[in-house]
């Protein structure tokens, strides 16, 4: 068949399912090109970095590419699979601020709300203030600290914009962690408004500072309050459903478990498995900082959504003025705690200037990873999502940089 058949046709198919994948060359991706994305993870693979990964690019709402490589258990040489399932981990958070998104289109949420008004045990948090050490003080030597009353109260927007100072530094993550046993059996409703009692590590908006699980373990207790549902049953209603998410949810279920590719870490440049690394996959504790789980395949919907303006699979979930907003710079890159180049949206990083970010991908750009190697972005300018998941702890990102590098010099149109 001719080019222009697959054009043809890409132009009449609705917006639906990711899977419908078209000829690169009909989004204007080169085939050849995109194999350089195979080569570049094997290299990874080869260099004991990951057992494994899946990568998806999509282009004007087409899959181009979509690979297995490599192994998802080491030990059992058991191939990866397009349906191995992952700890998506911190990719969770952009999960959380679109079930957000949805309450302030309802009218239900504003971003200017105190987080008070929806858990009254949050309301009146003090801020701690370090004590100075005394000339060698051992590392090991607890923090002390004083506290002090808050400015203003913490908000919404806040929350979403890693500016609240709710566990963001050592104070407030010591006396939060405190709170995290038996977190498995918990539920928001009983655990969040204990960080009522907890300190604040610094005046709200004066900083940005990241909230690994407090902040946004908090929204989707706002969630459960502002919509009358739990956590998960409100993103399965208005999220995951309709956008044909079958697989993502806060648990794999027992029987999917097999499934889940097996966890690594890097130690002297071979791989060891990691038993248990995510103890938020709970069937009770329903953590939108970094609890779901969830297939490549699964998370491209949720990716293509928020590329095509908020409509998915023929529905539209958010207008397209609401995911132009979630991926603006609320917080510039000159705020205390963010890099060149790269601001902080509503849940999702923003790149605001490639070359200072060191980023190869358009200005506007937007996305966020996980802990443990998964990692994806929404290029709006090139119509254009990349997805690569890994289970494997990368603090340096550098497989990513690689990845996004093998996707864009694939564009040929």
């Amino acid at each position: 068949m001719s080019l222009k058949f697959f054009a043809f046709l890409a132009a009449i198919l609705p917006l639906t399912a990711a899977s419908v994948a078209v000829k690169p060359e009909t989004v204007g991706m080169s085939e050849e090109r995109l194999s350089r994305i195979h080569e570049t993870i094997q290299r990874h693979i080869e260099a004991r970095n990951i057992s494994g990964a899946v990568t998806l690019v999509a282009r004007k709402g087409r899959i181009a590419h979509f690979e297995a490589h490599g192994l998802m258990d080491i030990e059992t040489k058991r191939a990866m699979t397009k349906d191995t399932m992952f700890r998506i981990f911190s990719m969770s958070k952009p999960v959380a601020g679109v079930a957000i998104m949805t309450l302030l289109e309802q009218g239900k949420v504003r971003l200017n709300d105190p987080v008070s008004k929806f858990i009254p045990e949050l309301k009146g948090m003090k801020v701690a203030v370090a004590e100075e050490r005394a000339a060698g003080t051992p590392a090991s030597e607890p923090l002390r600290y004083y506290t002090v009353p808050s400015a203003r109260e913490m908000t919404i927007q806040d929350l979403l914009t890693h500016v609240s100072g709710l566990a963001s530094g050592p104070a407030s993550a010591t006396e939060t962690r405190k709170l995290f046993d038996g977190l498995a059996n918990t539920t928001l409703a009983n655990l969040i408004p204990k960080y009522g009692i907890t300190p604040l590590d610094f005046q709200p908006g004066s900083r940005w500072s990241y909230s690994a699980l407090a902040g946004f373990d908090t929204l989707g207790r706002v969630v459960e309050v502002a919509s009358g549902s739990t956590f998960d049953q409100f993103l399965k209603a208005n999220l995951f459903a309709p956008l044909g998410m079958k697989t993502t949810a806060f648990h794999p279920g027992d029987d999917n478990w097999p499934r889940v590719a097996s966890a690594y870490h890097r130690v002297d440049g071979t791989l060891q498995k990691v038993a248990n690394p995510n103890r938020l996959q709970s069937k009770t504790y329903f953590s939108g900082a970094g609890g779901l789980v969830s297939t490549t395949e699964d998370y491209a919907q949720f990716a293509m959504m928020l590329a095509a303006g908020g409509q998915w699979n023929g529905k539209r979930l958010l207008s397209p003025k609401t995911v132009e907003w979630m991926a603006s710079a609320f917080v510039p890159d000159t705020m205390q705690g963010r890099q060149p180049g790269r601001a902080y949206g509503l849940s999702v990083q923003v790149v605001t200037d490639p070359i200072r970010a060191g980023y190869r991908m358009s200005a506007g750009s937007f996305g966020w990873d996980g802990a443990y190697g998964t990692h994806f972005w929404v290029d709006p300018k090139e119509k254009l999502v990349g997805i690569v998941m890994i289970q494997t702890d990368n603090p340096n990102r550098q497989l990513d940089r690689d990845f996004e590098n093998a996707v864009m010099q694939a564009l040929v149109e």
